[in-house]
């Protein structure tokens, strides 16, 4: 296991325990998550060693990887997908200002969101490391994709990028600010960077604690409120545009919060706990379960 004894975001050594979580998707072990007690900036420690993260998502109900619809909550998310498909591409166009151009998706999965832009006139390229999701990629789309960030960068489509996304992927990089930096260079000067990631001051965070489903331990690895996934890429070249909400979010992540806490499907009680923090996220804008956010190269 490795342990990460300095804040990735202000470099503080001051840690202390936050909260342990169990690994419902693969292991079923128990799992730590630390705080920075200077900015309270959270994050998966002691954690598994870098080679030792893929097994972690060797598991048929990991969606994002098998794009399995098996059970009910998978059957959701597959049809809240094919309505956030189009507005995500929607957001790309609207916050880079080009109907067509060059985008890479960083963390590309089984490939839906590359075949949307790609059936739309984009110029599309992926990066997935999982084998598993890069064969569905292949199979249902036709696309291929790189294995790996250093792959990529022997490509020539690897360069002079409109646009880069990473739809809930960043939490799982373990070199984070490395990543951050290749990916930047490969973006045009002005050029846009996506992302979307949870958020562990959403009320449904804070509501379901240990059993909350985003923190996905250990496969999550970094935990980011707002102020700290804006001050990293600040502090790495790029201006924050906007924040928005991922509505749907709190709805599906509540389903999967409710099952691990009770061991059940409770679907009202889920859809009820998902509204409640849309509302209380709505009185403040900036405590949605998932948010996205719009970051522009300077």
């Amino acid at each position: 296991m490795k342990n990460i004894n300095t804040c990735l975001i202000c470099g503080s050594i001051n840690i202390e325990p936050f909260l342990v979580c169990k690994d419902y998707t693969v292991s079923k072990q128990d799992f730590e998550i630390k705080q920075c007690k200077d900015c309270g900036f959270k994050f998966t420690s002691p954690r598994p060693q870098d080679a030792d993260l893929g097994k972690y998502y060797k598991a048929e109900d990991y969606i994002s990887h098998s794009d399995t619809k098996k059970g009910l909550v998978n059957k959701l998310y597959h049809w809240v997908r094919s309505y956030t498909l189009i507005k995500k591409l929607q957001l790309v166009m609207q916050h880079s200002k080009l109907k067509s151009g060059k985008i890479l998706d960083y963390g590309a999965g089984t490939g839906a969101f590359l075949n949307t832009c790609k059936t739309n006139k984009w110029e599309a390229y992926g990066i997935e490391p999982d084998e598993v999701a890069r064969k569905v990629m292949a199979d249902k789309f036709g696309i291929s994709a790189s294995a790996s960030l250093e792959e990529a960068q022997t490509s020539h489509l690897f360069a002079n990028l409109d646009v880069v996304t990473a739809w809930h992927v960043l939490e799982h990089v373990p070199d984070l600010k490395e990543t951050i930096l290749t990916l930047k260079n490969a973006l045009k000067t002005k050029g846009i960077f996506i992302v979307a990631v949870p958020n562990p001051e959403s009320h449904d965070a804070k509501h379901y604690k240990e059993f909350w489903a985003a923190y996905d331990l250990p496969r999550h690895l970094w935990h980011f409120e707002p102020k700290a996934v804006t001050k990293l890429f600040s502090d790495n070249g790029f201006k924050l545009e906007k924040t928005l909400p991922m509505v749907f979010d709190s709805f599906y992540v509540s389903m999967l919060s409710e099952k691990y806490k009770t061991g059940s499907n409770k679907l009202i009680s889920a859809f009820m706990r998902g509204l409640i923090s849309n509302i209380k996220a709505n009185k403040t804008g900036k405590e949605f379960s998932s948010q996205i956010y719009i970051f522009r190269k300077v």
